[in-house]
């Protein structure tokens, strides 16, 4: 199992997908808002978003699941609207909630699923049970399996049929650290191997192992790049942070202080994204008002800092 980090390989330019002006509406709601995308062949690429900002919707539209109100999108080549019985076959699709047969095994449904594309080749369905530790499951009802291994089997089903691109909807929600970590060395495997994956995800240290990123708020993209490209996108706004005992009072008046963009607690320390002319003198004024709050310091800004600055400023 390689655990290389896929950001560490050279990237390769023919795009796997690509968006122009995707846009879906459902009535008088538009989930997705003309949104350009670019994905390049054998990376894993993130889209985050807080919830309903349209990334299960733009996740189901390129997989040819639901048909786009409008704009346009190429998925391995091919059109997006006239193509889509050829897309499905060349793709894998892995839904964010458990979508199996629960009353069969797990081979069963392995079984099942790559009949679905044709030749079935019980090597590779032995293979992949194997890949993502469901050998010793493979004679249970997968209704009986827990959270992380319907997980496992969900995405091994998915992968039944050698895919091109995989769309990952939040793959890792609801497991634990270390099988999130066994995943994501497997994801970078796939990379490693010339296989695209589209991911949600709602985990910043998830988005950091991505080799690119796009950030949705109600259904727009706000900002897209490399993790790297990102933390340093803030549009001229710096962190600081300081330790400091939790207290309501201190934590509205950090909110009122002139050119706060926003205030966010992680454990003892608390963090502000700031403007240009944010006036340093008066927060270290404010703080020499509450005992044991530390000193503050500007720090290099992080991912989270990023996207909450960016989907409260849109909110």
């Amino acid at each position: 199992m390689s655990a290389a980090h896929p950001a560490s390989q050279v990237r390769r330019t023919t795009p796997a997908l690509s968006a122009s002006g995707l846009t879906r509406r459902f009535g008088n709601v538009t989930a997705v808002d003309g949104l350009d995308l670019e994905l390049a062949a054998g990376e894993i690429f993130g889209l985050l978003g807080p919830n309903a900002s349209g990334k299960t919707t733009t996740i189901r539209m390129l997989a040819s699941i639901l048909r786009p109100s409008a704009g346009s999108a190429q998925v391995l080549g091919l059109d997006l609207v006239r193509e889509a019985d050829a897309i499905k076959r060349r793709i894998g699709y892995v839904a964010q909630h458990f979508a199996l047969y629960p009353e069969l095994t797990a081979y069963e449904n392995l079984d099942f699923y790559s009949h679905l594309y044709g030749e079935v080749h019980p090597a590779r369905l032995t293979e992949l049970l194997a890949t993502y530790g469901l050998e010793r499951f493979r004679d249970r009802f997968a209704g009986q399996l827990s959270g992380g291994y319907k997980r496992r089997l969900s995405i091994a089903c998915a992968l039944s049929h050698d895919p091109e691109l995989v769309f990952l909807d939040e793959p890792t929600a609801g497991i634990d650290p270390v099988t999130r970590k066994e995943l994501w060395d497997l994801f970078y495997d796939l990379a490693t191997s010339g296989k695209t994956l589209f991911v949600t995800t709602h985990y910043m240290e998830e988005a950091e192992r991505c080799h690119q990123l796009a950030f949705l708020s109600r259904g727009k993209r706000v900002a897209s790049g490399s993790p790297a490209e990102l933390r340093a996108g803030l549009g001229g706004r710096a962190v600081w942070a300081f330790d400091a005992d939790h207290d309501p009072v201190l934590m509205s008046r950090l909110r009122n202080l002139p050119a706060v963009a926003v205030v966010n607690r992680m454990g003892q320390s608390v963090r502000l994204v700031v403007e240009k002319d944010f006036p340093q003198d008066q927060l270290r004024e404010l703080l020499a008002e509450w005992p044991g709050a530390g000193e503050p310091q500007p720090v290099r800004a992080t991912l989270e800092d990023v996207f909450i600055a960016l989907t409260e400023s849109n909110s």
